[in-house]
């Protein structure tokens, strides 16, 4: 009895999984979604946009922006409201008439007012319509800004967690390497060929080795995490970076015969935004000398009677429209302190676009002049790699045929190692001015 309710339960159980199926699936495709199996620069930067914190902020600024204008704009639209109130009077008003004390009114009272205005003229309403494409592009900009600073961000981390990656790699071939080493030294002071200060020489490099490469990994992970953080990605997930040696040697160059247009940036966009709504401010200030005008009109209900049950019997309506119009004749000079400091306002904006020219050529000196270093670095140790190579290898069959000493080997593969790691710093340092220098030619867009 007891095993037919157990499969009972088991059969009324199992349609019920299979109904919840696809929403664990689709749970665990959406997990699966927010990570990426391979990472290159452009998904890191594609990544970062669309779930870094900050620019999410910016994206709910824009919306934030947008909702507040509506709300300015809809002073504009007719306003209709409705308002309505109780009242009994427990001791009556009174008031002397003709020597005689009358009171006034009824026990209980009761009114309802619709009420509905249009604004005709108002500077404020007026300044809301006039600025909202310039506010609205001016938090559109701002997002832009934040997303160009995070690719030249996640771009400088990227170079930087592929130049570890590279020590890594170079000290993981030259453990074996010097393992080699070490092997053939033991056997030569066995064999009596030489005696024990090469492979004891040997041991030193490679314990050196094994110190550097632990070193460089714990680094890694520090450059990573950064990395992560920069990205919005989750901290417990792998990067499987993935890069192209190749392309990335082929994307190093640049035009350096460009100059810098301070007008494609986009703080300059920006300033020239600001400027557009300090104008605005301006005329703003200059409508304050005008009057306020306003359309308004009302319809009143009026109950009154001294029994509460018969209060709503009869009504004693009354209504009316009108036109407003509010004329400000002195303000102790506020007004015209006010429109001063908007035009002062405007004119330091005027000062902070040449300032931003300044900036953007020394800017763009500053990198190119980097740029220009580290290329000519590269160049040079570029060749380097393959020449210490070259001597290393000789240098290594000269010691097993007993030409030369151990201590030439180990320079030589210091060398070569030195030469390897520079090589590749030099690499993504090239790549890092490089974003610099594009940046100061306004070439990064989102």
């Amino acid at each position: 009895m007891n095993d037919f309710f157990r499969r009972r339960k088991l059969n009324g159980t199992i349609p019920f999984l299979l109904l919840l199926a696809p929403f664990f699936a689709g749970a665990q495709t959406a997990a699966q979604d927010t990570l990426l199996q391979e990472v290159s620069l452009k998904t890191a930067i594609d990544y970062a946009i669309k779930h870094q914190p900050k620019i999410q902020q910016s994206l709910l600024d824009e919306q934030i922006t947008a909702s507040t204008i509506k709300s300015k704009l809809a002073d504009w639209y007719p306003q209709v409201n409705f308002n309505y109130s109780l009242q009994h009077n427990f001791i009556l008003q009174s008031t002397v008439f003709a020597g005689n004390t009358v009171k006034i009114g009824v026990d209980n009272t009761s009114a309802g007012q619709f009420t509905v205005s249009q604004t005709i003229f108002n500077k404020d309403v007026l300044l809301a319509r006039r600025t909202k494409a310039d506010v609205l592009q001016q938090t559109t900009q701002a997002t832009s800004g934040n997303k160009i600073d995070l690719a030249v961000n996640v771009s400088k981390a990227f170079y930087d967690v592929l130049a570890t990656t590279q020590q890594i790699k170079v000290a993981a071939e030259n453990i074996v390497r010097t393992e080699r080493s070490l092997k053939d030294a033991t056997s030569q002071y066995k064999a009596g060929v030489a005696d024990k200060i090469d492979y004891k020489r040997a041991t030193i490099s490679l314990n050196n080795l094994k110190a550097s490469k632990r070193s460089n990994e714990e680094l890694l992970q520090a450059k990573a995490a950064y990395l992560k953080s920069l990205m919005g990605y989750p901290d417990a997930a792998i990067l499987n970076i993935v890069y192209d040696s190749l392309a990335m040697e082929n994307e190093i160059y640049i035009d350096t015969t460009q100059q810098p247009d301070y007008k494609s940036r986009i703080e300059y966009k920006l300033l020239e935004t600001q400027r557009n709504l300090l104008q605005s401010n301006v005329l703003y200030n200059r409508w304050s000398y005008l009057p306020t005008v306003s359309a308004n009109g009302a319809y009143n209900l009026n109950f009154q009677n001294n029994q509460f049950s018969k209060l709503y019997g009869t009504n004693y309506p009354n209504s009316f429209a009108a036109l407003t119009l509010s004329v400000p004749i002195f303000q102790g000079g506020k007004r015209k302190a006010n429109l001063f400091t908007a035009e002062l306002q405007l004119k330091r904006s005027e000062q902070d676009i040449i300032s931003l020219k300044n900036a953007v050529n020394a800017q763009y000196a500053l990198a190119l002049a980097s740029y220009k270093s580290s290329l000519e670095n590269y160049t040079a140790l570029k060749d380097n790699v393959a020449i210490a190579k070259e001597v290393y290898d000789v240098i290594q069959l000269q010691y097993r045929s007993g030409i030369k000493t151990y201590l030439e080997v180990i320079t030589a593969e210091t060398d070569l190692r030195t030469s390897q790691i520079n090589y590749f710093n030099a690499l993504y340092q090239v790549l890092s001015t490089r974003v610099d220098v594009q940046k100061a030619l306004g070439q990064i867009i989102y």
